[in-house]
């Protein structure tokens, strides 16, 4: 175990580093123009995260109703929302990061009669139009927050809208065009003039100049050329419809305009694309800076809907250009409804089209590449388990960490950010994972009754890393819940992994041989038939399901945990492919571990010595012997069952999760909890380790997955620089008091939070009676004391008087509480106090959050108001104490004078002579 020399090294502090929440669980999304910034909707909140560094920046605070749309303005200066309430809420994008939820600068209460599913912004950042369930569109001034126009008459929810404010820079005189483009549920596509204003004798003004008709179901998408000429409509009746909307002439295909407007440019339709799945998103692609439209064939746009795939499209030919998809094979048909996509944004400053999954998944791919540039999970769900990746090894260790949550797919993170890949293969849930040695190659385990093997593809620094299946090992006659892969290197340093354990709810464990299997994935190969690993053997291991396997880091010996209650010790006899002579392998039974009174979750061999951990749901950890299989260990402290184990620094300590929500750090000498992380609301059922024991990322099922930092050298430098600093004030303390020099030693001791010192001080204070003329007449009995308390600072003072609330209750102490207490309230006006509280509040917020305080002076007076009702009620029966002592002294005065009896009438008693016995 633990040496004396090494207990000085062990591991006592893991911070949060960081933490994967949901990011995305529903409603709309919105990117910034640049592309660095994300606002998406968590709950009823909306959250705003750093793209490029996975760091939320801030939450905006909400109306407890859920969001149901949002938008952000070109500008990304504001950020517009709306709620089920239905309620407008205008927002200010915070430049840094912050703690507090951002509120916002304007609120409409009702800013519609429906709830409002679609809203946009011009591209001047100048006005907000908002559609909503009733047909009603209304367009806001975004900066003065009043409604400039509003348009009725949609015949059902108003499904997409589009400004359009043409510009041409050929023209010298600019157009003075200013128009709103509506879709809704009645298959019409509208035109309203902006420039119109009603009157109560032009009411025509609000009606449209135009109604396109061509769609026969809901219109989702709307875009337009700058210079206002090209419309493009796309919807679910599976067709995008082109539209020129500078036509000269009307005919059989133009559109109906309302009576004495556009006559002369009328919109006619001039193409229909069939695009053969219903579309939520279409818009046009921008070559360079402006869309070439002088006609439409030189039209490009994307289209996005049911398929779950990005298609750009070339108008003159009406044919697809390419595809922007992940390579998936989509087995199902609830897989397929979830890969649905049903938004898209398209981001011209950086060529990159973002799409909004129905599974919460949000992809961004780069027009220029035609690849998946980056990928986030909106909603991971319940996390079952973790392993760390090195696809890179050995130039980059633990680069990545994968997940399997209540899902078919398998999610890689980058541990850098939030950039994540899924992958696609099983058709159940996945429950285990595990790496290999080198952490290239990991395995799955599913409910599909199956396990596949995942391997990267070749170090490409132009694209991000892709994994693949390479193989597959089916056998298994239930649930595969657990996996071991071998942990030894191949021959000659080389990461191949030669076989591989798998447990399943069937009771029995498979030994697989995996020595063929390449270490590479060839995404060339994509969609051929997968390479099937051989069973060595099969073994009946257990009475009940198998929670847990592990391999010994020699290879040599296997441990399976048991809903049963025990942990079983297995022999590995393994022998390689050689020639002719196939690979050899199996397993002999060398001994039970029993003294579980509940299920074992987990199992784990220490790395570096021969004893095995498990975790039970007795709340238990369990220590064992591996010569005589007899536990010599037991970890108690969890309060609900243990689900993972491992062992780091050397086997001296043992990091454990659990069903309460906790990670904790144990010492194995002394059989003591050493750290308690705590960052989880439910069961935490994956624990990952890296290689070099300073990160250790926990994975619960509230969806949170969290890393945490060894600080233990940080901690300890940053104690012992406070321990040198604590000593030199201390010496500067007495100093200061043996100068007499109060004024510093009362602010030192306040600056140091000491109230001991302060209390010693002042009771040294009142026992030394001082024989200067100005002490005489001071009020705390020393001048310089006086005018300490007289000139100190409003923090200062209001943790003084905090430390004479804490003295006041004891009699002990009570006296120089009430002395400084007296002096203070002769020295110092009520308005100083008051305003030392709200400076302490003051500075509280600013050193907390880093921004101006909005309720300091609310919260200066509650801390007053709190410190007074403390300090009354002793002080009253302090008070009661001192009036019954003075009672009781005028009595102890009238028996002395009935007991003397006239005796000494007429003498003076300080003359009585006293006789005095001196002994010999």
């Amino acid at each position: 175990m633990a040496s004396a020399g090494g207990k000085s090294r062990l591991k006592t502090v893991y911070k949060n580093k960081r933490s994967i929440g949901p990011l995305h669980t529903c409603g709309s999304v919105a990117v910034s123009g640049d592309g660095s910034r994300l606002v998406t909707c968590v709950a009823e909140e909306a959250v705003l995260t750093n793209i490029l560094t996975g760091e939320e920046i801030c939450r905006f605070a909400g109306d407890t109703q859920s969001i149901t749309s949002l938008c952000l303005t070109p500008s990304a200066s504001q950020l517009i929302v709306f709620t089920s309430a239905p309620s407008l809420r205008v927002y200010e994008i915070p430049t840094a990061a912050s703690r507090n939820k951002i509120h916002p600068v304007r609120v409409v209460a009702r800013a519609h009669d429906a709830p409002v599913h679609v809203c946009t912004v011009d591209p001047s950042s100048t006005y907000l139009a908002s559609g909503s369930a009733d047909g009603v569109v209304k367009v806001w001034d975004i900066k003065r927050g009043y409604v400039t126009h509003i348009f009725k008459g949609h015949g059902g929810i108003v499904s997409a809208l589009k400004f359009n404010f043409p510009r041409d820079p050929s023209v010298v005189v600019p157009q003075n065009i200013l128009q709103l483009i509506t879709a809704s549920m009645d298959t019409r596509i509208r035109i309203f003039d902006l420039t119109a204003t009603a009157s109560k004798g032009n009411q025509g003004a609000l009606r449209p100049i135009a109604v396109l008709e061509g769609h026969v179901s809901v219109p989702r998408g709307l875009d337009v050329t700058p210079d206002g000429k090209w419309l493009i409509s796309g919807g679910r009746d599976s067709v995008v419809l082109v539209w020129n909307l500078h036509a000269k002439s009307t005919g059989a295909k133009s559109a109906e305009a309302t009576k004495g407007k556009g006559k002369n440019n009328s919109p006619v339709l001039a193409q229909t694309i069939p695009v053969m799945e219903r579309v939520e998103a279409v818009g046009l692609l921008q070559t360079g800076d402006l869309v070439s439209s002088s006609s439409a064939s030189q039209l490009r746009f994307y289209t996005a809907g049911e398929k779950g795939i990005i298609r750009i499209w070339d108008v003159k030919d009406s044919s697809v250009l390419y595809s922007l998809s992940q390579v998936a094979d989509l087995q199902t048909e609830d897989q397929e409804e979830q890969r649905q996509i049903i938004e898209a944004v398209y981001l011209p400053l950086i060529s990159t089209i973002v799409s909004v999954h129905a599974d919460q998944n949000i992809l961004f791919y780069d027009l220029n590449t035609r690849n998946l540039h980056r990928q986030l999970i909106g909603f991971n769900d319940e996390i079952v388990d973790a392993v760390f990746l090195s696809p890179n090894a050995p130039k980059s260790v633990d680069s990545h960490i994968a997940f399997a949550t209540n899902s078919s797919l398998i999610r890689i993170y980058s541990t850098a950010g939030l950039d994540a890949r899924l992958l696609t293969g099983h058709t159940e849930i996945v429950l285990s994972l595990d790496h290999g040695a080198g952490g290239k190659l990991f395995a799955s385990g599913s409910k599909d009754r199956s396990v596949r093997l995942w391997a990267p593809t070749s170090p490409n620094d132009d694209r991000p890393m892709e994994w693949g299946c390479v193989a597959i090992c089916e056998g298994h006659a239930e649930s595969v819940g657990t996996i071991a892969m071998s942990r030894t290197s191949g021959e000659g340093g080389t990461t191949d992994v030669q076989f591989m354990f798998s447990g399943s709810q069937d009771r029995t464990i498979k030994m697989w041989y995996i020595g063929d299997v390449p270490l590479v994935f060839d995404a060339s190969q994509h969609g051929q038939s997968l390479m099937k690993c051989k069973s060595l053997t099969t073994h009946k291991a257990h009475e009940k399901d198998i929670n847990s396997l592990d391999v010994a880091p020699n290879d040599r010996l296997l441990a399976s945990g048991s809903q049963d209650r025990t942990a079983k010790i297995y022999e590995i006899d393994f022998s390689r492919a050689t020639g002719d002579r196939s690979a050899h392998g199996e397993i002999k039974l060398l001994g039970t571990c029993k003294g579980h009174k509940r299920g074992i979750w987990t199992v784990k061999f220490g790395r570096s010595e021969r004893v095995l951990a498990t975790g039970s749901g007795d709340k238990t950890v369990k220590l064992w012997n591996l010569e005589d299989f007899t536990c010599v260990k037991t970890f108690e402290g969890h309060t609900n069952s243990v689900l993972r184990v491992d062992f780091i620094d050397r086997g001296m300590q043992l990091v454990t999760s659990a069903s309460d929500g906790l990670v904790k750090l144990w010492n194995v000498r002394e059989e003591e909890c050493t750290a308690t992380m705590d960052n989880h609301e439910d069961k935490v059922w994956a624990l990952a380790v890296s290689t070099d024991e300073r990160t250790i990322v926990s994975a619960a099922a509230d969806s949170v997955v969290t890393f945490w930092q060894d600080c233990t050298e940080e901690q300890e430098r940053e104690n012992e620089a406070k321990r040198s600093e604590l000593v030199l004030r201390e010496q500067d303390f007495m100093n200061y008091l043996s100068l007499h020099d109060y004024r510093k030693a009362i602010q030192l001791a306040l600056a140091m939070q000491q109230p001991g010192r302060l209390l010693s001080l002042f009771k040294g204070i009142r026992a030394t009676p001082s024989e200067s003329p100005a002490d005489a007449s001071s009020v705390t009995g020393n001048s310089a004391v006086d005018e300490v308390l007289r000139t100190l600072g409003g923090s200062d003072l209001a943790r003084l008087l905090r430390y004479v609330r804490d003295w006041n209750p004891n009699a002990k102490t009570s006296g120089v509480a009430q002395g400084v207490l007296y002096a203070v309230m002769k020295l110092r006006s009520a308005d100083d106090v008051i305003a030392a509280f709200t400076d302490e509040a003051q500075e509280g917020i600013l050193q907390s959050s880093g921004q101006e305080s909005v309720k300091s002076t609310a919260s200066g007076n509650t801390a007053l108001k709190e410190l007074v009702d403390g300090m009354i009620p002793y002080t009253e029966r302090h008070l009661s104490r001192v009036d019954r002592l003075v009672q009781d002294s005028f009595v102890v005065d009238y028996i002395l004078s009935e007991m003397d009896d006239g005796m000494f009438d007429g003498q003076d008693v300080n003359t009585m002579d006293i006789d005095i016995e001196v002994g010999p």
